[in-house]
């Protein structure tokens, strides 16, 4: 079997409203270490408690305004991407011109607030990811190729021109990030390349078994197939690359459809893919507010029986009856 890796992380407990007031403190200090440290703490405070992120962002911003040292623009930068501000979108921007490689890496990844991650090809924060995918550093190239290619979901000629760049990068990783996005989008050109990755003798990592899942493309099921199923990635990855498999969960998303419609035509049930995400969705637009199901995994509740889980779905969402 060959390997595949896999990244955990640790969350520390923190008394967030202590660090933002602190953090917010350092930003004052006349010296350079200290007003990276408050960045890094009201980044830190922002990660872990929403109710904080817009005070930290605001404190960040103002920061924005007077600072010119590089190596807290550093700080700056990653702390503004961890607040998830749209207000950073900007600054950030503005940033990815700096002069010094270590702020461009940060701003790299820090462009993910949902104005960029979901917003058209042309906005400011993609066209500035995809003027960095072509940055001098290998290492800015690869963030910003991750941040463009797998947590954006930007699509379109000027896109796929930088993911496809990057998939010639003499970095490995920038490389595999280029792969990875243009998979991702469902370009028939990432084929081969993920190929070549799923061939590696040193294994492939866990967000090339994601875009192999995405792809679902039959010509990767061989090779998927010689990794440890329990590996995390692998069996979605086989279950998407396998045509029996994907025939039998679309007649069971149609039969799941039918099913809900005869219980409850007024949920106004549909089925539906998106292009940079795997699987099936199962919608009840009776039901706006309402998020959708996965449809493998409402099935998988159901023991595979699609009437059982067209139950499932009408009992989350009662009738309501108005005297």
């Amino acid at each position: 079997m060959r390997a595949a890796g896999v990244r955990q992380t640790g969350r520390m407990v923190m008394n967030t409203a202590a660090a933002l007031a602190h953090g917010t403190e350092s930003l004052r200090s006349a010296e350079p270490a200290e007003r990276a440290a408050g960045c890094d703490l009201l980044g830190a405070a922002a990660d872990r408690d929403e109710t904080v992120q817009d005070d930290a962002a605001t404190a960040l911003l103002a920061l924005a305004e007077r600072e010119r040292d590089g190596r807290v623009l550093a700080r700056l930068a990653e702390a503004l991407g961890r607040t998830r501000d749209g207000r950073a979108v900007p600054v950030l921007v503005a940033l990815a011109g700096h002069p010094d490689a270590e702020v461009r890496g940060q701003v790299a990844a820090a462009l993910w607030p949902a104005e960029v991650l979901t917003g058209p090809p042309d906005a400011p924060g993609v066209r500035a990811l995809i003027g960095l995918t072509r940055d001098p550093d290998p290492e800015v190239r690869d963030a910003a190729t991750f941040t463009l290619g797998f947590q954006c979901e930007a699509d379109g000629p000027d896109v796929r021109a930088a993911l496809w760049e990057r998939t010639f990068d003499d970095h490995l990783d920038a490389r595999e990030e280029g792969v990875r996005g243009l998979a991702r989008r469902r370009d028939p050109r990432a084929l081969p390349l993920l190929v070549e990755l799923l061939a590696d003798p040193d294994g492939a990592a866990v967000l090339t078994f994601h875009a192999a899942e995405i792809l679902g493309a039959p010509e990767l099921l061989p090779l998927l197939e010689d990794y440890d199923p329990d590996d995390p990635g692998v069996a979605d990855a086989v279950a998407a690359c396998d045509p029996a498999r994907r025939a039998r969960l679309d007649d069971a998303a149609w039969a799941l459809v039918c099913a809900v419609q005869r219980l409850r035509p007024d949920l106004a049930p549909a089925v539906w893919a998106t292009r940079c995400e795997p699987g099936l969705t199962l919608g009840v637009h009776g039901d706006p507010d309402a998020p959708g199901y996965d449809v493998a995994a409402l099935l998988a509740r159901a023991n595979g029986d699609p009437a059982r889980a067209a139950d499932l779905v009408e009992s989350d969402h009662p009738v309501i009856i108005r005297s």
